[in-house]
């Protein structure tokens, strides 16, 4: 029982702990809630402060920045007005002028109209005044307009006689102070043709024919087939008393073998008219193509000079138709290559190296008649285009002290052209001199547009020009001959006077298949 009572009394005593400590607790918690939610107060009045404050500041923040939108905004009208303004003033000029210039091209319009209206009128008056005026003349002087037309050309033909005579007067004055140096050149023209023997040799060649009746099928029908020889080949053909033969002149070696070579050939087949003749003629010129490098090649073999350039043999082929100042000059380099050999192998030089300077010395030679220069410029061209020793190239430049030798070649070379050129009877001047000036002559008349050919003949009394049908015309042949004269006479010095001959030929060719 007492333990019954124990019992209760502990579970009456933990229930009312329990209650107690509830109470504790309760009190405890209500105690903190109330301090909490003083703290919550407190930060959600500080919160609403805080935020009143950031809206305010937000709110100021938005009208200053309103504020500087609006003053932007009312600077950039206030400038765009301004620039609406100005704009509408230089329209307003622009306008005001327009009107002006306007106004003012009505009134120079009105004027020139009225003008041209004076005008008219003051010309029918003079034209009215001038018929009257002749009416009047014609009555008083008893004269047709016809009849003192003719008056008039009548005196004016005196007065060009007087002036003519008075001209004349004064050329032969001119002429008289002139007399002096005309007659050299007359006279150096008379001893140069007195050299019959030595220009026969080099200027014309002689073809045989079987008989007198072959002279007239070479001349042709109106000479159609002497002019087409003449004209292909730039020579001049000599038909005359002598039985038997043709003569054949020119001062170009190699027109005047091609036309050798053409004309036996027509001889020896007997056709002969303008096409066989053309036929002929390229065929002989291929011929004479195959000779000149057969030529160049028997030199390097005899000169023993080996290694060349194929175009270096060639040009030294064509040396065989060139003469310097009547020295054949393939001849010559030949034999300037032996003497050279023979000093250098005496004075302990490359005796090959010294043939084939001697060899090429002259090579310009070989074009000279188609290009500008001295043949050693040339020479000295040719031998750089082709790779030559560099000691070669000097030699060929020093050989008439164009520059200073300086080597134990150039001085070879030297006095092994010396020593050829030396040789009695080896050069004559005056017919170097006689072929340059035909040269020359061709040059000139070459220089002008629409020429094709140029043949100087008659021993450079007459030059032949060939002119493009498409590009001078008949009309123009005429002036075109007077301006070859006139620059003949400017450019060159000749005993006598040139003729001029220009020939337009025009041509047209088909096949019938």
């Amino acid at each position: 029982m007492e333990v019954l009572f124990l019992i209760i009394g502990l579970v009456a005593g933990g229930a009312c702990g329990a209650v107690i400590a509830i109470v504790v607790r309760k009190m405890v918690a209500e105690k903190q809630l109330g301090s909490a939610r003083e703290q919550a107060t407190k930060i959600l009045e500080d919160t609403i402060k805080e935020a009143e404050r950031a809206k305010k500041e937000a709110i100021i923040s938005a009208k200053e920045e309103i504020f500087q939108m609006k003053r932007e905004a009312e600077f950039e009208n206030k400038e765009r007005r301004k620039e609406v303004t100005r704009l509408e003033r230089r329209v307003t000029q622009k306008e005001e002028t327009l009107d002006a210039k306007i106004e003012a091209v009505e009134k120079k319009d009105a004027l020139l109209t009225k003008k041209h209206e004076d005008a008219d009128r003051i010309r029918a008056e003079i034209q009215s005044t001038l018929d009257k005026q002749l009416l009047v003349l014609e009555q008083n002087a008893q004269l047709t307009k016809e009849e003192a037309k003719a008056e008039l050309v009548s005196r004016l033909d005196s007065e060009m006689r007087h002036e003519t005579a008075m001209k004349i007067s004064e050329y032969e004055e001119k002429f008289r102070d002139e007399a002096d140096m005309r007659a050299k050149d007359i006279l150096s023209l008379a001893i140069q043709r007195c050299a019959a023997d030595h220009v026969s040799e080099v200027a014309i060649s002689v073809v045989e024919i079987p008989s007198d009746e072959m002279k007239g099928r070479i001349i042709g029908r109106e000479g159609r087939n002497i002019r087409s020889i003449e004209n292909l080949t730039g020579v001049e053909l000599i038909i005359d008393d002598t039985p038997d033969v043709i003569t054949v002149s020119g001062f170009d070696p190699v027109r005047r073998e091609i036309a050798k070579i053409a004309l036996e050939r027509l001889v020896s087949d007997g056709r002969i008219h303008p096409a066989r003749i053309e036929e002929m003629v390229e065929k002989a010129r291929r011929e004479v193509d195959a000779q000149i490098k057969q030529a160049g090649e028997r030199a390097v073999f005899e000169t023993g000079v080996h290694g060349l350039h194929p175009e270096l043999i060639k040009l030294l082929g064509r040396m065989k138709y060139r003469t310097s100042y009547g020295q054949n000059a393939l001849r010559h380099s030949i034999e300037v290559s032996m003497l050279a050999g023979v000093i250098a192998d005496e004075m302990g030089v490359d005796v090959t190296l010294a043939r084939r300077a001697g060899l090429l010395h002259d090579i310009g030679k070989a074009v000279t008649a188609e290009s500008e220069g001295s043949h050693i410029t040339l020479g000295v061209d040719i031998a750089t285009k082709y790779r030559e020793n560099k000691d070669i190239i000097h030699a060929i430049e020093a050989h008439h002290n164009d520059v200073e030798p300086v080597t134990p070649l150039d001085f070879i070379i030297q006095a092994a052209d010396a020593i050829s050129a030396a040789r009695p009877g080896a050069r004559r001047e005056n017919v170097e001199n006689y072929i340059k000036r035909l040269q020359k002559l061709e040059e000139v008349s070459s220089e002008f547009e629409g020429v094709e050919k140029t043949f100087a003949i008659q021993a450079g009394r007459e030059v032949r020009v060939m002119v493009k049908p498409d590009v001078v015309d008949d009309d123009s042949m005429k002036l075109l001959a007077r301006d070859i004269a006139r620059k003949i006479e400017e450019q060159l010095d000749y005993p006598g006077q040139i003729k001029v001959s220009v020939i337009r030929e025009s041509r047209t060719v088909d096949y019938a298949k």
